[in-house]
């Protein structure tokens, strides 16, 4: 817990409801561990007394929380439901600011101010960037969006695109056609697809060709018209590779670009052509560029801190993680030859 002024406050719940109270804590407390993570507090159960101590402001939350499951408990919660109510609690929403997408997920909204933004963009425009950190829902929320415009029938296709680089690691030779080689690569837009429309459903579509995967080396020469486009993992991209897949776009197409400027897999030296795409398109007009931070982040709540910190220790000491690498290989090469 962070060290600031702690406060005490007493939560007793009325009416009293075993049941209730049970759904609520979940198996072993683990539904209020988990707020506790995702707010900084402590919390002690006595029975159907809580006792809260941390800052003030992440007290009143927490009690507010616990008051509202506490109404919602008359069926066991999940740790998914809470982490979710933890973030709606965070950046409450309008009605008015929460588009409403086509998908089988009734229940899909942007979570952040930056995640209703970035949809928003995506509705109003042709091109968008969505760029930031792992678990902000960049790919998730380009996917909902691309499955809207197909159901609404705005698009005639949806095109997956992905640059096939490994992401440190070798993976040597992947046997198959074309598409079971890069199926590693797009499998999380795959799991997304599959979330938002049903297996069976996507399975079709993808005989009927209306959803394709595209190799980003295959893309040269095209021309996507009628096509709801995705480029995901952008930053692992040349410049040239990103000026060729933007002027992919034909008629009647719009392209969403997602990518996390640290989580580039690019060979050392190389430039990264999404690092390079924010500065040359920023004042091209129809074009929208939403930034991501960890306070978007819609994962476990320690996610959000696990980004947040390596931001701070990245602005901190941006040569510091280099060099802490570069004594450790010195550190093996000495012990290698000293063997």
């Amino acid at each position: 817990m962070s060290r600031t002024a702690r406060t005490v406050r007493e939560l007793r719940f009325a009416p009293p409801d075993n049941k209730r109270l049970a759904n609520l804590t979940g198996p072993l407390d683990a539904n209020l561990r988990q707020i506790e993570t995702a707010l900084d507090v402590a919390i002690e159960r006595r029975g159907d007394r809580v006792t809260l101590r941390g800052g003030a402001a992440a007290i009143e939350r927490a009690a507010t929380l616990l008051e509202t499951f506490y109404a919602r408990a008359d069926a066991p919660l999940e740790l998914d439901d809470i982490q979710l109510g933890v973030i709606d609690s965070l950046h409450p929403a309008r009605d008015d600011e929460a588009p409403v997408l086509m998908t089988r997920r009734r229940d899909l909204a942007g979570r952040t101010p930056n995640q209703r933004d970035y949809i928003t963009s995506i509705l109003a425009h042709d091109v968008t960037f969505g760029i930031g950190p792992a678990g902000t829902g960049k790919t998730y929320l380009a996917v909902a969006c691309a499955v809207d415009a197909l159901e609404r029938d705005a698009v005639k296709r949806i095109v997956l695109v992905r640059p096939a680089v490994e992401a440190g690691e070798r993976l040597g030779f992947l046997p198959g056609d074309l598409a079971q080689k890069v199926d590693p690569y797009l499998r999380p837009l795959y799991d997304a697809l599959y979330d938002l429309m049903g297996f069976e459903r996507v399975g079709k579509l993808f005989e009927k060709g209306a959803i394709e995967i595209a190799p980003l080396a295959y893309m040269r020469g095209r021309t996507l018209n009628h096509a709801f486009i995705i480029l995901d993992e952008a930053q692992n991209t040349t410049p040239e590779q990103m000026k060729m897949f933007l002027t992919r776009m034909g008629f009647g197409a719009k392209a969403v670009v997602t990518g996390d400027p640290t989580q580039v897999d690019l060979p050392r030296g190389a430039k990264s052509g999404l690092a390079e795409a924010q500065v040359v398109l920023r004042d091209v007009r129809g074009i929208a560029m939403t930034r991501f931070s960890a306070d978007d982040v819609v994962r476990h709540p320690l996610v959000g801190r696990i980004v947040a910190a390596y931001e701070a220790h990245g602005a901190a000491a941006p040569d510091e993680g280099r060099a802490d690498v570069a004594d450790a290989l010195l550190r093996v090469a000495r012990g290698a030859r000293g063997a």
